[in-house]
């Protein structure tokens, strides 16, 4: 520098100390020292030290009065402790894994006021990462709320809630979540007879969730809907993308959790497209793969609404059969599970009394069956 200037300089002591400044960061050279600078490094002061407009955060932290370590330190504080986080997950992680036989009014009363506590945080101070974390918790307590009001037969408020949640997960960029919302619109196009409309709403995310366990649920559903258009080359296409998809993911940690889709789920979606294109040996083989994967040691049943739609298939396959005694006897455990998806129960329900009335219209136990069936339907 001392060659390169046509000045005094200050002492060596002085120019080291004021160097190093410069070089952290800690401030910039003036029109004075830039100069010496860049022709000490044989360039120019333009190329070196570049004009730039005013920078944002100078100027913000200019009108605040703060320096820049208070600033970044207020940036980070926060009104929700790490404690609280800890609690919040947990509770969502366990009202997740209730969902298939908690009690389901329960279960929906006290997902909708945790939903409210978690977005009530959004109002406080947070760090930006807290802020996502709160997002994709509220979006996965808020997809658990909108499958249970579907159960309910509360369809326009499961509809709501459910694209709320897809707006959750787009704010938090969380691609699971976003997945598992159009996997519900497809759910309930299927259970209300809209298969083209399932399989949009399948196609609509499978691509991003080609990585993720929602995507074998997403390919499932587009196989159940092509079953009952018919077309059995998409059927097969659909179950071989999520096979693919499932022979990819690691094993999952908890397969208790609604939102996790584990291996044994696999031979569920096949029981379903096999019971509908007709392959009753493999859809009674599967059917009882899932009562047996479902039922633990003390005989308990982990997934009661998956064995309830495993009865209604041995039912299927048995008044194919021309066996009504046992068709009839299938619905009826089909019907006694205390924990449903009503309109899950009741789409199955009634593709197995078309069925039956087919083959057994005027039989006393047609009767039965079809009595009992209206019996689940809401008032």
């Amino acid at each position: 520098m001392r060659a390169k200037s046509s000045h005094n300089l200050p002492t060596d002591s002085t120019l080291l100390r004021n160097w190093r400044r410069w070089e952290s960061g800690e401030s910039r050279p003036d029109d004075f020292y830039a100069p010496i600078i860049a022709a000490a490094f044989d360039t120019v002061t333009a190329a070196f030290f570049p004009k730039s407009r005013p920078n944002r955060d100078d100027e913000l932290l200019s009108a605040t009065g703060m320096d820049t370590l208070e600033f970044i330190g207020r940036l980070r504080m926060s009104d929700v402790s790490a404690a609280t986080l800890d609690a919040i997950r947990i509770t969502a992680e366990r009202l997740c894994c209730e969902y298939p036989y908690a009690d389901p009014h329960s279960l929906h009363s006290e997902g909708t006021a945790w939903l409210r506590r978690i977005t009530s945080l959004l109002d406080g101070r947070l760090t930006l990462a807290q802020h996502r974390e709160i997002l994709v918790l509220a979006g996965w307590v808020a997809l658990l709320v909108g499958c249970v009001d579907y159960d309910l037969g509360r369809r326009t408020s499961a509809e709501a809630t459910r694209r709320a949640a897809i707006s959750l997960g787009q704010e938090a960029e969380h691609a699971e979540i976003i997945g598992w919302g159009a996997e519900m619109a497809a759910w309930f196009a299927l259970t209300q007879g809209n298969y083209r409309g399932a399989i949009e709403a399948a196609d609509s995310a499978l691509d991003p969730s080609s990585a993720l366990g929602v995507g074998v649920q997403l390919a499932a559903q587009r196989a159940k809907a092509w079953a009952r258009i018919g077309d059995r080359a998409e059927v097969e296409r659909a179950l071989g993308t999520g096979r693919a998809i499932l022979e990819r993911l690691e094993p999952p940690l908890n397969l208790d959790n609604h939102f996790v889709v584990d291996p044994q789920k696999f031979d569920f979606y096949a029981m379903d497209c096999c019971r509908v294109a007709g392959e009753d040996k493999l859809a009674e083989t599967y059917a009882r793969e899932v009562i047996r994967n479902s039922t633990r040691a003390d005989g308990t049943i982990r997934n009661p609404m998956r064995v309830s739609e495993a009865h209604l298939t041995l039912a299927v396959v048995a008044v194919r059969n021309r066996d009504l005694e046992l068709a009839v006897d299938e619905g009826m455990r089909a019907f006694a599970g205390k924990r449903r998806s009503l309109p899950s129960l009741m789409w199955i329900a009634g593709e197995a009394a078309r069925e039956i009335i087919e083959r057994f219209p005027g039989d006393p136990r047609t009767r039965i069956y079809l009595d009992q069936l209206r019996s689940l339907s809401p008032e």
